[in-house]
């Protein structure tokens, strides 16, 4: 099936394209200090016209049967909402842009793209990564990373995302609380059409 490029969007994220849209999926977290344990995640990648992307995730905790009584009490989802997106409590949130830098750097191989991702989360930091677009492949690393004084002390990230066989794969490494890079996190997402 061939791709199409979303109706309006800027053709300075064209190399980013692929990206837009809903996904939803599982994966793993877990690092020194988190005992390793799976999610959902729901991520919504959107645009309206400007020359970036906007990003929204959100990580739930997978509930073991023995721990669903409980949530019982919890409220039902709202009319539409996905109940299976809404069962685990939150792991993480985060917000941000995705960008397509005009300058391209030296030393950047054909078919790839300069891209920055800009994001913000509610544990109290803010990052930036800087990297690569191009054949369905994202590298990222961290470029600057910024806490507050009771923020979650992350030191510095790798990201790396990929399109196989229509689905997202993404991981996540990280050096955070004085441990050095190492794996963080990972999903495998499919699209959710509307």
């Amino acid at each position: 099936m061939p791709f199409v490029l979303p109706e309006g969007l800027a053709p300075e994220v064209y190399p980013l394209a692929w990206l837009v849209g809903r996904w939803r999926g599982e994966g793993v977290v877990g690092y020194p200090g988190v005992e390793e344990s799976a999610f959902t995640q729901e991520l919504d990648i959107t645009h309206d016209g400007g020359p970036y992307l906007a990003y929204t995730t959100t990580l739930r905790l997978v509930v073991a049967p023995d721990d669903a009584a409980a949530l019982d009490d919890a409220p039902a989802p709202a009319a539409g909402e996905d109940a299976a997106a809404g069962d685990g409590p939150v792991w993480s949130t985060e917000s941000g842009y995705w960008r397509v830098p005009p300058e391209r750097p030296e030393g950047l191989a054909d078919g790839q793209h300069p891209v920055e991702l800009l994001l913000a989360d509610p544990s109290g930091h803010v990052a930036v990564y800087v990297g690569a677009v191009g054949n369905g492949r994202i590298d990222l690393v961290s470029d600057l990373i910024a806490h507050t004084a009771t923020g979650a002390a992350v030191n510095a990230g790798k990201r790396l995302y990929g399109l196989v066989d229509g689905e997202l794969m993404w991981a996540h490494d990280l050096a955070a609380f004085g441990h050095p890079m190492q794996s963080y996190a990972s999903g495998r997402l499919a699209r959710v059409e509307d």
